[in-house]
Order: C-alpha cells, then sequence, then structure tokens
C-alpha cells in the first residue's frame, strides 16, 4: 500500500476547497449517496484544483503526461443526501519520483461526511512511469499552495 497520507478532519488544512450538489441519481435504495459515486466527487475536486492551480487536464496531456490511479481509500463517516451542498476540500502531498497523493474532506455544512486520499503516478502516453513534473512538486510548497473558492453548480 502506497497511500501514506493522512486526511485532515479541518478545513483549515486544505488549500483548496470545490463545492458539489448531490445528484438523485446517485443515491442509492436507502436513500443515501451511494459509496461508488464518491470516486467521481474526489476527480471532479482535483482536476477544479489543477485547473485552478493553471495546469488544465488538457494541457497536461498534451504535454504527454496522465496522472493514473493506483489507489485509493475512502472513510465514510456520515452518509450524504440527495441535493446537498458538499465541500471537498483538496490538498497534495507524498510526493515520490512517480507520484503523488491527493487527500480530501468531504463537508456538509462544515460537518464531515468522509475523509480520502488518492495515489496517482504519472505516466507517458504509453502508459511509462515518468517523473513527476517540477511544477506538481512546486504547488506542494505553497502557503497556501493553492487558492480556491467553492464552486457553485
Amino acid at each position: 500500500m502506497r497511500c501514506s497520507l493522512t486526511p485532515s478532519n479541518r478545513a483549515v488544512s486544505y488549500p483548496f476547497v470545490h463545492r458539489i450538489r448531490t445528484r438523485f441519481a446517485e443515491t442509492d435504495a436507502m436513500g443515501v449517496i451511494h459509496h461508488g459515486a464518491y470516486p467521481t466527487y474526489l476527480e471532479e475536486a482535483r482536476v477544479a484544483m489543477l485547473r485552478d492551480s493553471d495546469q488544465s487536464h488538457d494541457e497536461i496531456r498534451e504535454a504527454g503526461l496522465d496522472f493514473a490511479v493506483i489507489e485509493l481509500f475512502v472513510r465514510y463517516r456520515k452518509p450524504l443526501r440527495f441535493d446537498e451542498l458538499v465541500d471537498v476540500s483538496v490538498t497534495l502531498g507524498g510526493l515520490t519520483r512517480a507520484t503523488f497523493q491527493v487527500a480530501y474532506l468531504l463537508q456538509v455544512a462544515e460537518e464531515t461526511r468522509a475523509t480520502a486520499v488518492t495515489v496517482h503516478a504519472v505516466i507517458d502516453r504509453a502508459g511509462k512511469g515518468v517523473r513527476l513534473p517540477a511544477w506538481l512538486s512546486d504547488l506542494v510548497g505553497r502557503t497556501p499552495p493553492i487558492t480556491g473558492t467553492p464552486s457553485r453548480h
């Protein structure tokens, strides 16, 4: 297991937040957001964070790179429900030569609903592991690394 980040339960520990509204189609038979919807929320917030740091997904791909998810860990604390506004806070860390980790905090009205970590391998177009781009390393050291405001959907 490569996952080494411990997501904080404190929103101030995260330099970027992205707001998502839960959708009815994501609910399960119990009327809560299905656990399978969470990775999509994480991805949406991660892509928004990169875009906010002036590195759009298209630009990353044009540079011949991609960030493959190689591990995913989610700790569900309290269910999300239909039509809630979820603030997904994001921070980078756990960098190696060719991997990085992203920690997440999912909150509704400042109540923690879940925490998560994704581990990513930096790969080229052929799927071969390559070195972490310098700009990604630079995002980790900023105070705050990335300034984002909740986007409204």
